[in-house]
């Protein structure tokens, strides 16, 4: 279904319904019996909801062992020690990069890429049967060296998406789509950091719907964009 939004001076049309690419995630809630034939899916799923609750330096291996059903011996055998198994875990978590790609390019307007991810990850963020918040921030929160090069990792993986999107708003911007005088670097900028902002306040207990106004107080931010660039 096709709308019609309005941003101050900005008016544009915006997809109400999205396909997300990713497999539904499973629930820790959902028990699985212990399949007949070892599923290297199913593990990783249950891994990626156990990092995506405690963060990868608060899980030990026994509670990843206990979760996945699988004994320390056999997790190391099929996915290597554990920041193997998370960068494994944090591949399911964030998807296809070239999907998300896609999905930014194909979308109507940059504005309306922004509008999607950010109301995406609000509902994303506050899930009933998943962890609260963004696996990319609450899994590495950390600052040890244990974890430096997964804190890399995770902060190329954002800065991937936010050139992503700063492309396709410099994109609108040549084609005054959005008037020149935008910065498609802090309007990019500012939607990530405010998709990293949802998920602290995710964890922290807030709503779906402070999430989404919230999100709505960034985009009204384009508007603004053109009054003092």
């Amino acid at each position: 279904m096709i709308v019609t939004k309005q941003y101050g001076p900005l008016k544009f049309k915006v997809n109400t319904f999205i396909v997300v690419v990713m497999k539904a995630p499973l629930t820790e809630n959902q028990t699985i019996g212990r399949p007949r034939s070892f599923n290297p899916d199913e593990a990783l799923q249950k891994a990626m909801l156990v990092f995506w609750q405690h963060g990868f330096e608060s899980t030990s291996m026994s509670l990843l062992s206990k979760k996945m059903d699988m004994n320390a011996p056999s997790i190391y055998s099929a996915f290597g020690d554990k920041k193997s198994l998370f960068l494994k875990a944090l591949e399911i978590y964030v998807g296809d990069l070239n999907e998300i790609k896609t999905f930014i390019d194909n979308s109507t307007s940059a504005l309306e890429a922004a509008d999607q991810l950010l109301r995406l990850s609000a509902v994303r963020f506050t899930g009933k049967e998943t962890p609260k918040g963004c696996m990319l921030a609450s899994a590495v929160a950390s600052g040890s060296d244990e974890c430096s090069d997964i804190q890399l990792i995770a902060a190329r993986t954002r800065l991937k998406i936010e050139s992503f999107l700063k492309a396709r708003i410099e994109k609108d911007i040549k084609s005054k789509i959005l008037p020149k005088t935008f910065s498609a670097e802090a309007l990019a900028g500012l939607t990530l950091a405010t998709i990293q902002g949802m998920s602290v306040l995710a964890r922290d207990g807030a709503s779906q719907k402070k999430l989404v106004l919230i999100a709505e107080a960034s985009l009204n931010a384009w508007q603004q964009q053109s009054r003092y660039f």
